[in-house]
């Protein structure tokens, strides 16, 4: 997967995450943005930073680990860093 924002909400509908329950994932590894920001950014409203967007993408990549997937959501701040 990319590390588009559609492949975030693919990612969530793929997994059967509830947009509630992907909230509380991300706010629980220290996400700030609230529920509806959140819906927001998964359906293109609002643009998120760079450490938000990897912030979802490790509560779905953990999720994913947890059903016994892999980690397929990129990191953009990973990518970055190995660009340096």
């Amino acid at each position: 997967m990319t590390g588009s924002i559609e492949v975030l909400e693919t990612a969530r509908q793929h997994l059967g995450l509830s947009l509630p329950d992907l909230w509380y994932r991300y706010f629980a590894l220290g996400g700030m943005s609230t529920a509806l920001e959140l819906e927001a950014v998964l359906f293109g409203a609002l643009v998120a930073s760079d450490h938000n967007r990897d912030v979802i993408a490790v509560a779905l990549n953990e999720r994913f680990a947890e059903v016994g997937e892999d980690h397929p959501i990129a990191y953009i701040e990973t990518d970055r860093a190995a660009d340096d």
